[in-house]
């Protein structure tokens, strides 16, 4: 893929860079290892001024950063400058709690035979941050902002479809203060990922993005013995039962699908309806997928706006008619319009059987799929047949149920009666295929922190001890 800005509302290619050189990639290693030598010797006041800076930025800026991923990958600029807002948000959030995330952890001395005995977090050096464009700004900047506030330095290669998006983020944190080399964008394609990753200089790396690449970071990191986390995205179910208010969660459903044009990871994808209420729900949901409006994402009053890439669309048209090729229906939509870029409908499709694609495989594109459950066993015997484990959703009224989803469904999060979404106060991630390690929250700066063991003792004090390692 070339490293362009192409408008997936029409298929124009505006802007094309070429790949940094070999020479231009060894600069900005060196100068990551240079700005991790005066970030991790900063204190967390100062590093909190310069976070709290980054978000003042974003704010000041956020109608053009708006418009710019409106532009490079489609969604609507109101979710647009949402985003630019969260970005904020994540900054501040770790400018006022990293210094707690991060304090000593007093242990048991007495036990340990020490008169003072803890654990400190100190930063690993620079990571690699891998990452894609369907949230161009808030993928990175929920890497960015802990990393940076724990006195780690970033290397951004970032979606190849979102090259100017990529820039400003290489750019942000040095406009606010933080050492030259403490986040630097690189500007490579995939093909050049592994040279970075295995070179000495990086100590770890992290991955949002599809299976495929993952693996492929995920072994390349195993051989060189990295750390690495993994978000490889999910194929989230949203569960319906009989005691729950049905316009209401028809009306999340709807939002939880058709959300940033229906690319998120976090996106309910499948709804598993109880029958008792199949039909009444599935009217509903029909009735509110239908009304959106799908125009230019620039338009206030558009509710979704194209697929970001051509690959994407041509890949939800494949699995929509492997779908249909073996017996689904399609309830709503299913065809692209006909008119240039890259649209495709809100599309309900009923009647999954396993032997399609779409029981197994994450659709990234506004399609739903709709399964009948007999029973709550049912339920989550569906819910829990995937490779993937992201996010889930379930919506019952009855606290039982509540209790036994939050326990039996095999998810990295679950989401009782509400719209799954990523919080800078909660941890985020997968299980399964949908990969490890976690993000945001106290959890999420530790990460790429050396987690290290101090004892002090008086000389000598510990030698009558016995010694088994």
């Amino acid at each position: 893929m070339p490293i362009a800005t192409i408008n997936p509302a029409t298929g124009e290619a505006l802007k094309t860079f070429d790949p940094m050189s070999a020479e231009q990639i060894e600069m900005c290693l060196r100068a990551a290892v240079d700005g991790f030598g005066q970030l991790r010797r900063t204190s967390f006041e100062q590093r909190a001024t310069w976070m709290r800076r980054a978000a003042d930025i974003l704010e000041a800026e956020r109608d053009q950063l708006a418009a710019l991923m409106t532009t490079e990958m489609g969604k609507t600029l109101a979710s647009a400058k949402a985003e630019v807002t969260k970005c904020a948000t994540g900054c501040r959030y770790y400018a006022e709690h990293a210094q707690g995330f991060l304090a000593d952890e007093p242990r048991d001395a007495e036990a340990v035979n020490a008169i003072r005995a803890y654990t400190r977090y100190q930063p690993l050096g620079p990571v690699l941050a891998i990452m894609p464009w369907n949230f161009p700004l808030w993928q990175a900047i929920r890497f960015a902002a802990p990393a940076l506030m724990a006195g780690n330095v970033g290397l951004l290669k970032h979606a190849s479809n979102v090259p100017q998006t990529a820039l400003f983020l290489g750019d942000l944190f040095t406009r606010a203060g933080f050492p030259y080399g403490a986040f630097q964008t690189l500007l490579i394609g995939s093909d050049k990922v592994e040279a970075v990753l295995t070179d000495h200089r990086i100590r770890a790396a992290t991955l949002t993005g599809s299976e495929a690449a993952g693996r492929s970071v995920g072994q390349i990191a195993g051989r060189n013995i990295k750390k690495t986390v993994l978000e490889l995205g999910g194929n989230d179910p949203f569960i319906v039962m009989p005691s729950t208010t049905l316009d209401k969660a028809a009306e999340v459903a709807t939002i939880g699908r058709c959300q940033n044009n229906g690319q998120s990871c976090i996106a309910a994808k499948r709804f598993i309806v109880h029958t008792d209420v199949y039909d009444a729900f599935t009217e509903l949901f029909i009735e509110k997928m239908s009304a959106l409006t799908v125009g230019d994402p620039m338009d206030p009053n558009t509710d979704m706006g194209p697929l970001a890439t051509e690959q994407g669309l041509h890949d939800a048209e494949e699995q929509v008619r492997d779908a249909v090729d073996k017996g689904a229906k399609v309830l709503l939509g299913g065809k692209r319009p006909d008119r240039p870029g890259w649209w495709y409908p809100p599309t309900v499709v009923a009647e999954i059987t396993p032997e399609m694609r779409m029981w197994h495989e994450e659709v990234f594109a506004p399609v739903a799929g709709l399964y009948r459950a007999t029973s709550y066993e049912d339920a989550i015997a569906v819910a829990n047949d995937s490779p993937y484990g992201l996010g889930s959703n379930a919506w019952t009224n009855d606290p039982d149920e509540q209790e036994r989803f939050i326990a039996d469904l095999d998810a990295g999060m679950v989401f009782i009666n509400g719209l799954t979404t990523s919080y800078p106060e909660l941890p985020f991630g997968g299980v399964k295929r949908s990969g490890y390690g976690r993000e945001l929250a106290e959890l999420g700066i530790r990460e790429f922190c050396n987690i290290k063991t101090v004892w002090v003792g008086e000389p000598g004090m510990n030698r009558a001890a016995a010694h088994v390692e």
